[in-house]
């Protein structure tokens, strides 16, 4: 790691070196084979934290202490905010933040009640299958007595409790209704109806810079339907709608069939087994990477993201330095290794219960399917284990399904499951079209699609622009987000101070 520092700001760089053989008696030479320049600070717009840290202390009291001017910055009754985001999940909380130590007037909204509901909604098992040193957000680093894996309910306060310390303007139960565009101006004309629980809402018409969608790394979920569907007598619902197999009355009774083989059906499949349900099953169509999260992800995190490791910020630095093909390449090393040892057991165990694996293009594993796909992976916190021992029964269908029977499913083979309920973990679509529901046919027509890479093997569209002027993604995992939350708010400033032109 080095520093290095240019005329408009400060940053860190990664230079890797590799060692040539010298010819005919001549010394070996060690020389640069990859270097990556990061910037970490615009020169006059420092991070407020340390030296730079604010006093506290209220200058002028006819303005209101802090409290009574912080409840007026929330309104934006004194200005109107440079940037929206609509979110205010981990992904929105982590640019606010960003944007906030820059000095960028940032106004937050989001549909549910309070913060973190997009985690406390979600079904009642749910936990982070990532390890807690690659989830720290920005500026306060989890606790050093947090649990490895967060359950979501904790996770939800967690969130919740940063944006009122960080002093984040969140609107919560409000809506976007209406927006348009100014090309002449490069501003937005945002309509929000604000829900009361006294009467019907009010709204409110701002006039942002810039808009950034936050509200989620997916969109809304694919929930096909099959021939004969109708005619089901049992029960059907997307993956997104499952909230605890517990509460569904006579459950011991009810055959289970779950479509889909990402993380979310495992999930599901876990928790219908263990509330006891008469049979579970899983319905897989391709293949799936399976790495365990307390032994295979915890090795793919050493020496970086792990207890000991460096410090979150130059951790990141170095994620951030290589090009994405090379870590491609190289994941599909480690991706091995792990396969070969510590979850060798398990995978074996997988493949003789019928399941199938896929280890990703050139066996790169989790990392290509997550940027590239957002899907077709799992971690295992549990439900393997259920599927070596036969607990969680397994159909492959490589053709998928053919339709309902009123007592349940016929695979395309000719295949017939009885069920009483399925539950379809079939996916969900990409950002572009939260887009289009959000903002409208204007801008998501403009805007390009989010995650795979593009011609220079960069991420496409996501932390960077977007195709249409004064519009954002963020999105992604609590590490991808905090990592390039400060890229992606440097971005902004550098537009606001007209040094950078957003394509």
């Amino acid at each position: 790691l080095f520093d290095f520092e240019t005329d408009v700001g400060r940053g860190k760089g990664v230079v890797r070196l590799t060692l040539e053989e010298g010819d005919d008696g001549d010394g070996d030479t060690w020389k640069a084979f990859m270097i990556n320049f990061t910037l970490v600070e615009m020169k006059g717009f420092e991070e407020k934290v340390g030296i730079n840290r604010p006093t506290g202390h209220v200058d002028d009291l006819r303005k209101g202490n802090w409290r009574e001017q912080r409840e007026r910055q929330v309104e934006f009754l004194d200005e109107e905010p440079a940037v929206l985001i609509i979110g205010a999940g981990h992904a929105g909380i982590n640019l606010g933040v960003r944007l906030r130590h820059l000095g960028i007037p940032t106004l937050m909204v989001d549909r549910n009640e309070h913060v973190g509901d997009s985690w406390r909604k979600r079904y009642r098992t749910l936990m982070t299958h990532d390890p807690i040193q690659y989830c720290h957000l920005p500026f306060i680093p989890f606790p050093a007595d947090w649990p490895l894996f967060t359950p979501k309910d904790k996770l939800a306060d967690w969130l919740e409790s940063y944006a009122k310390m960080m002093e984040l303007n969140i609107w919560t139960s409000t809506e976007v209704q209406d927006t348009s565009y100014d090309e002449r101006s490069k501003s937005w004309t945002v309509k929000l109806l604000r829900h009361a629980h006294d009467d019907g809402g009010s709204t409110r018409v701002i006039r942002p810079r810039h808009v950034v969608l936050a509200t989620g790394q997916a969109g809304d979920p694919i929930a096909p339907s099959f021939p004969g569907q109708d005619g089901f007598r049992g029960a059907v619902y997307h993956g997104s709608q499952h909230s605890d197999a517990s509460s569904i009355a006579d459950l011991a009774s009810k055959r289970v069939l779950v479509v889909g083989s990402g993380n979310s059906s495992h999930d599901i499949c876990q928790n219908f087994h263990d509330s006891g349900a008469a049979s579970v099953t899983m319905i897989q169509r391709g293949g799936t990477y399976v790495v365990t999260a307390n032994k295979g992800l915890l090795l793919m995190h050493k020496g970086m993201y792990d207890e000991g490791g460096p410090p979150t910020d130059d951790a990141d630095i170095v994620a951030q330095s290589m090009p994405t093909p090379v870590q491609f390449a190289l994941h599909s090393l480690g991706t091995k290794f792990i396969a070969d040892t510590v979850d060798r057991d398990l995978l074996d165990g997988l493949g003789k219960a019928g399941f199938k694996l896929d280890f990703g293009p050139g066996g790169s594993g989790i990392f290509r399917k997550y940027l590239t796909r957002g899907g077709g992976y799992y971690i295992d916190i549990g439900c393997s284990q259920l599927i070596a021992d036969g607990k969680v029964k397994v159909h492959h269908s490589p053709d998928g399904i053919s339709g309902f029977t009123p007592s349940g499913l016929t695979l395309a083979d000719g295949t017939t499951l009885e069920a009483d309920i399925v539950v379809l973990a079939t996916g969900y679509d990409g950002m572009r079209s939260s887009a289009r529901k959000i903002l409208g046919d204007a801008v998501a027509d403009r805007v390009k699609d989010c995650w795979d890479l593009d011609e220079q093997g960069e991420i496409n569209s996501i932390w960077r622009s977007s195709g249409h002027p004064g519009f954002w993604y963020t999105g992604g995992n609590l590490a991808l987000c905090r990592s390039y939350s400060r890229l992606l708010a440097l971005q902004i400033k550098a537009v606001e101070e007209g040094l950078f032109i957003q394509t």
